[in-house]
């Protein structure tokens, strides 16, 4: 899992220092369903956000996988609607690890 955060790095030709898309990506590599899935969450070419990811009917998120993927959009913008409480209710221990560590390298804790 590590190689993917690298590999996201790379195609997006991230900025050293910009911790909101590390944020993300660092949650979008640590679950397996969203890293499988991560053309469909986010675009590299425009290097934004497909806001409209969880409407799309061509794939298919878990409700923990559609709680992490509000919950990186908003560490990456702000601008995504993310209850906490919502946010982290139901993960299981590893997604909860993956959402606390996501909220740490945003704020550089």
């Amino acid at each position: 899992m590590e190689e993917k955060i690298y590999e996201y790095i790379k195609r997006d030709n991230m900025s050293e220092g910009d911790l909101e898309r590390l944020s993300m990506f660092y949650i979008l590599s640590k679950n397996e369903d969203l890293s499988s899935k991560v053309n469909y969450i986010y675009d590299f070419k425009n290097r934004s956000i497909k806001s409209n990811c969880l409407d799309n009917e061509d794939v298919d998120f878990c409700s923990s996988s559609k709680k992490l993927i509000r919950l990186a959009f908003n560490l990456f913008n702000g601008n995504y609607p993310a209850d906490v409480l919502d946010s982290f209710s139901g993960l299981d221990d590893d997604n909860f690890e993956i959402a606390l560590n996501a909220i740490k390298i945003r704020f550089n804790r």
